[in-house]
């Protein structure tokens, strides 16, 4: 969530640069102000018939003492108390109508990002070069099914269209790269987090996500009561939640977390042609990194996240580039996103796998996560994370990749350890 003073000292600058992020946002901007003006003007109303009340709560004694009629007074403030019941609720509705506009509200991107979409996003760097076959190479779908690592007809059986089952060498392959991301990761220092697979709808307003997402996610109904629950489409749901409604000390930041989950989207929409497969499901496997730091310390752990997300992927031999986002291709909770993009032979271009984000304060807003200083000041956190990795297009680019001429799959020498094989054959 934005901050209202910002708003009310920046609108014409918030409504610029929320334009970059293609939201126009003036008529949100101000209907904002105008609430926070109504809300501001109750407030001062409210404040000053409560003084009002305490000069005339003190008079009471002194009107029994002088064998006054306290009556009227009491008539009199007992109309202030009404009075003011009525100003709370209307305050009530105001600050109600403030924050359900504010809440639908994207962050706002970073002063550096171009604007647009994905046509105005900027490679920045490229690592190693692409692999070249000297024979015709198969798609991951046939090398896979031919080795027997995935399953797709059962999948689909099981659980309908966009879902496959990991078999025999294709599950130890899957969990070999969990294992090289976590190990990684706990070697930098990162606490590993477990969370529950099912949230609350909390979970998903804080992350940035809800109200306007609510509708992408699998929803749960719960047979006791309303609570809304839903699966989680990434780790980032439960880890931005995790310290939500509490106030950090400066020393317990930053708190560099990291977490395994299956991930559960509903994908909406046609594949393309070129998405057959396992790139684009209903369920996949994800490492998720997150910190919590101070402000003044948030860019240097963006550039920490780029760093140890490319490092993954060079550590798998892959060719790879970093991609600035421009403003319209971030997402809406996001001030700024580098995307790592890895080449798979029978794909078109580029693919995502790993997108590392800024959050700014956006999400600490919404979660009232803060931190006291150690001068007494209390200010919001800033919030990161980053994929350190996803393995639905991570397997695909391995085993196109490191494909034999004979069917066979090369191991990439990180993996062996977990595997305990150079090469898998039928």
């Amino acid at each position: 969530m934005l901050d209202i003073k910002y708003i009310r000292e920046n609108p014409e600058e918030v409504i610029a640069r929320l334009l970059i992020k293609g939201k126009d946002a003036r008529e949100d901007i101000e209907a904002i102000l105008a609430l926070d003006g109504e809300r501001r003007t109750l407030i001062t109303e409210t404040e000053t018939i409560k003084a009002e009340q305490n000069k005339m709560n003190k008079l009471i004694p002194q009107y029994k003492k002088e064998g006054k009629d306290v009556a009227p007074i009491f008539a009199e403030m007992k109309a202030m108390s009404n009075k003011t019941k009525e100003i709370d609720e209307k305050l009530k509705e105001v600050e109600t109508k403030q924050t359900d506009i504010m809440l639908g509200l994207p962050n706002l991107p970073d002063t550096d990002l171009l604007p647009g979409g994905k046509e105005n996003n900027q490679p920045l760097r490229y690592w190693g070069e692409p692999r070249k076959f000297d024979f015709e190479p198969k798609h991951h779908v046939d090398l896979c099914t031919d080795l027997g690592l995935i399953d797709y007809d059962r999948g689909t059986k099981l659980a309908g269209s966009g879902f496959w089952i990991y078999r025999g060498m294709g599950a130890r392959l899957e969990w070999a790269l969990l294992n090289y991301f976590i190990d990684t990761h706990l070697a930098d220092g990162y606490e590993l987090i477990l969370p529950p697979h099912m949230l609350e709808y909390e979970c998903g307003l804080t992350a940035g996500q809800f109200p306007k997402f609510a509708d992408e996610v699998y929803k749960i109904e719960n047979p006791t009561d309303n609570r809304m629950h839903y699966m989680l489409p990434t780790a980032e749901a439960a880890l931005a939640s995790l310290y939500r409604n509490e106030i950090l000390t400066e020393a317990d930041l930053p708190k560099k977390l990291v977490s395994y989950t299956p991930c559960f989207r509903r994908e909406a929409g046609s594949y393309r042609s070129d998405e057959r497969g396992m790139v684009r499901g209903h369920q996949f496997n994800k490492v998720e990194m997150f910190q919590y730091t101070l402000p003044e310390q948030s860019d240097a752990a963006f550039d920490e996240l780029v760093t140890k997300a490319e490092a993954l992927v060079a550590g798998l031999g892959f060719h790879f580039r970093t991609v600035k986002l421009a403003a319209e291709d971030c997402s809406a909770s996001m001030a700024r996103t580098y995307d790592i993009e890895i080449q798979i032979p029978s794909m078109n271009g580029y693919k995502e796998v790993s997108s590392v984000s800024n959050a700014r304060d956006y999400q600490a807003r919404r979660g009232m996560i803060r931190v006291k200083r150690a001068n007494g000041k209390t200010e919001y956190v800033h919030t990161l994370n980053g994929s350190g990795l996803a393995t639905s297009r991570i397997l695909p680019a391995l085993v196109e990749q490191n494909q034999n001429a004979d069917g066979s799959i090369n191991v990439p020498d990180v993996l062996k350890k977990y595997l305990g094989v150079d090469v898998i054959r039928k």
